[in-house]
């Protein structure tokens, strides 16, 4: 099989390439420069209309979005690895929902937030309080579901732990800090210290 991964560094695409990392994936890698807009040329477009960081290419074809990526990941290696539930799992379901929820319920009110406290032409004092407290209550969420267990589903590492985490940890960059919430707090300083996480990623 081969595998292509279109990146920069410390981007969107560095979650994925913390999971490829993570799994011991052989495979590719081509920088996309987003500073300079080569994420814009013709080239790139013609491999990912979307115009962003992550993209793989599968055997010459290509799959975008980060969530995608991720889940394609885990049923193709993670599973084999330890690292992903196996199909027809209360697991597998678990994992699925947690990701979702990561990529697209957290990451709305993390985007919500940044707008509001780092974009100087949409910054707002209002909207930004609104953002953080609908993120403490999604971290609410989050802390009841890691009180009493060390990983998103259990007792072990998974692959839904790297995104939630990534997501979660993207969130205390931008404003969302994990103060008050202690399971979530040594949960993510657990997954920040996996030799993957480490790196040039």
């Amino acid at each position: 099989m081969s595998v292509v991964f279109y990146w920069h560094p410390m981007s969107s695409a560095t979650p994925v390439a913390c999971a490829l990392a993570e799994l011991g994936v052989p495979h590719d890698r081509v920088r996309i420069d987003i500073r300079n807009g080569e994420q814009r040329t013709p080239e790139y477009l013609a491999i990912n209309p979307n115009g962003k960081v992550p993209c793989l290419v599968v055997d010459g074809t290509p799959i975008f979005e980060g969530l995608a990526i991720h889940l394609w990941l885990g049923e193709r290696f993670g599973v084999a690895r330890g690292l992903w539930p196996a199909a027809d799992t209360p697991a597998r379901l678990q994992a699925m929902s947690s990701c979702a929820w990561a990529y697209v319920t957290y990451m709305a009110v993390i985007g919500r937030l940044r707008l509001a406290t780092a974009d100087e032409t949409l910054r707002d004092a209002r909207h930004a309080a609104a953002a953080a407290a609908d993120a403490k209550g999604l971290l609410d969420v989050l802390e009841g579901r890691l009180t009493g267990r060390a990983w998103m589903l259990g007792t072990q590492y998974s692959l839904a732990d790297l995104v939630v985490a990534q997501v979660v940890g993207y969130g205390t960059y931008v404003g969302a800090g994990v103060e008050g919430h202690p399971a979530v707090a040594a949960w993510l300083a657990q997954v920040q210290a996996r030799p993957a996480m480490q790196g040039e990623v």
